[in-house]
């Protein structure tokens, strides 16, 4: 028997053939326990394997348990693709062992592998696993053991070793859990592979060390494909081909090196490789190891289409390739290249440049031109009469454009029309209008700023009152843009020219606030009213002794004012007399018709909101 520690480990260096054997654990719907293992361990459905001793077969680890690394199976490009996830049992001993014997070929050496993770996040119990591979008799082939698999690595990683056969050639699996779990040793496995092994094979085409070669369709070659093999001089060889599906012998090619002509060659991908194997296992291909692949690619030529954007004078050229990947290179009218990008942009082109540009493809070594012609458009030139504009608010000014055959104005804001040469503008505030003039094949554009001169407001202010000999302030006010003002009529103001003048007016008398525009826009007026009032006579005393004269308080011209209210108090401050009519009803010197005695009274007198309240005493004689 052949046993090997991990560290003694060794993958085949040599040359390694088909899988022989390729366990994935299936693919697809249908999950449930596999009837090709055997093993003392329970079956669990996906979902819970938390148990020592369960497993289970299932696409990734999402969601079985939070101390195990998120992890999906390993077969590549295989998303649909099954592992097998076990969860150690409390006592070592043999989780998998393969139920159908494996049927290799005798007295050749294998390369057994497989894949394994540790799923545990944390520190604990350490997977460790030993290979056996067994004849169809239980004896042991070889042996092999992982040792402690590390913590905190969630990455698969491929174990094996090398066995050979004996000459039955019919061989079984067995695995086998050497720590103990509870408390971690929970691991993953995936794609146990059984793959010949041989001698080391090198390959070259044409004596150089390429694996890989391209051909233009329709093409005439002859290729020298060669392998050197270091091994036994009793190796037979067969060279093979795959144009797609399967490998297939190629007549008579049964030497080291061959010659392989291709006649108006077809695309597609040609694949060739040695087989070597001894004589006595050479007919079966599953004891035959295989030489690194060497490849001819038949491309096809591309096709591509040059294309340009015609650009306007002072615009960018753009050039493209449609319909056409690869390597790229552009030639200028004068055979200059000037790019190897698929879209190059030539910045501000001239007349000068104008001319057929031509653009090489290479794809897979196969290379096709096409040619555009380049022209280029003059662009319009485009004016207007006026490029700073003014206008007063609420007024239009014409816009006047030339130069083109068609025109657009943006924004559209206080236009009448935007696709005409000359709109009407009226803006609400100064604007900038741009017009986009065209030739019908260049488009170039011209600005033109409106400016809106706010027209004069006039504001006098509310309507005042006084008593004759008094002034007051007028609340004059005004807006717009470069205005002056002034009062007229002029008399009684201190300033005409200021927007608050002392008024001193002897009659009543309208005062209009002018605001004058230096744009030239619409003067605007006001008016503001000073309503003069005679100015009182308030006798000191009077006399209501009934001979006719004096006998009552007659104040002199309190009928100018309109609801004059007069108060009298005694000494006391009582209220003795009020009225709003005191025209129509002077005080006669009683309190409801009662003669009040000779003395000193006091009064107030409220002639308005805006006058202040006249006030003192009055002294009543017999």
């Amino acid at each position: 028997m052949l046993s090997i520690l991990y560290t003694d480990a060794q993958i085949c260096e040599g040359s390694l053939g088909d899988p022989v054997v390729n366990i994935d654990f299936g693919r697809g719907g249908g999950r449930g326990p596999r009837p090709d293992i055997i093993t003392s361990y329970r079956y669990i459905p996906f979902g819970s394997v938390n148990g020592e001793g369960d497993y289970t077969i299932a696409q990734s680890t999402t969601g079985l348990n939070r101390g195990w690394y998120e992890i999906f199976n390993h077969t590549p490009n295989d998303f649909d693709g099954y592992m097998m996830i076990v969860n150690a049992a409390l006592d070592p001993g043999v989780f998998y062992e393969s139920s159908n014997p494996i049927d290799l070929c005798p007295n050749t050496t294998y390369e057994f592998a497989a894949w394994i993770v540790n799923l545990l996040i944390g520190n604990g119990i350490r997977p460790n696993v030993t290979f056996t591979i067994l004849d169809v008799n239980g004896t042991s082939l070889g042996t092999f053991s992982t040792g402690d698999m590390p913590n905190g690595n969630p990455n698969w990683k491929q174990y094996g070793f090398q066995f050979r056969t004996t000459g039955a050639g019919r061989v079984k699996i067995r695995m086998t859990n050497n720590a103990p779990g509870g408390g971690g040793n929970d691991l993953a496995l995936d794609d146990i592979t059984f793959r010949a092994c041989g001698p080391k094979i090198t390959s070259s085409i044409n004596n150089k060390t390429f694996t890989e070669q391209n051909l233009c369709e329709n093409s005439t070659a002859t290729y020298n494909f060669s392998a050197g093999v270091t091994g036994s001089s009793t190796l037979k060889y067969q060279w093979q081909i795959n144009e797609g599906t399967d490998w297939v012998d190629i007549a008579g090619e049964t030497g080291t090196s061959m010659n392989y002509e291709f006649r108006n060659a077809v695309p597609s991908r040609y694949k060739f490789r040695l087989a070597v194997a001894e004589p006595a296992n050479f007919n079966s291909p599953l004891c035959r190891t295989v030489s690194p692949v060497m490849t001819i690619y038949v491309n096809k030529y591309p096709i591509p289409k040059a294309i340009s954007n015609r650009p306007c004078v002072g615009d960018d050229l753009i050039l493209d390739v449609a319909d056409a990947a690869g390597t790229y290179q552009w030639f200028n009218p004068q055979g200059n290249q000037i790019s190897i990008l698929k879209s190059p942009i030539i910045k501000s082109p001239t007349f000068a440049m104008m001319g057929k540009y031509k653009v090489t493809v290479t794809s897979g070594g196969c290379a096709a031109s096409s040619e555009v012609e380049v022209s280029l458009v003059a662009p319009p030139s485009p004016k207007v009469e006026n490029t700073m504009l003014s206008v007063c608010e609420g007024s239009a000014v014409e816009l006047k454009a030339s130069g083109g055959t068609a025109y657009t104005w943006t924004p559209s804001n206080g236009l009448s029309a935007t696709d005409i040469a000359n709109p009407m503008a009226s803006p609400l505030q100064t604007t900038t209008y741009t017009v986009l003039v065209s030739n019908g094949s260049c488009d170039r554009s011209v600005q033109v700023t409106v400016v809106v001169n706010k027209i004069p407001v006039a504001k006098a202010g509310e309507d005042k009152k006084i008593i004759l000999g008094g002034s007051t302030t007028l609340s004059g006010g005004a807006a717009g843009d470069q205005v002056n003002y002034f009062w007229t009529p002029a008399t009684s103001l201190d300033d005409p020219k200021k927007l608050n003048p002392i008024a001193s007016p002897l009659e009543s008398t309208t005062y209009t606030l002018n605001v004058a525009s230096a744009l030239g826009c619409v003067t605007a007026v006001d008016q503001a009213f000073v309503l003069v009032y005679e100015k009182l006579v308030i006798p000191a005393s009077f006399s209501p002794n009934g001979d006719g004269t004096n006998d009552v308080w007659n104040i002199i011209a309190i009928d100018t004012y309109a609801k004059p209210k007069v108060s009298i108090m005694n000494r006391y401050g009582e209220l003795i007399y009020e009225t709003t009519d005191y025209y129509l009803k002077p005080w006669n010197g009683k309190r409801k018709n009662v003669d009040l005695p000779v003395g000193v009274y006091y009064y107030l007198i409220n002639l308005g909101p805006e006058i202040k309240p006249l006030s003192g005493p009055v002294t009543l004689i017999r």
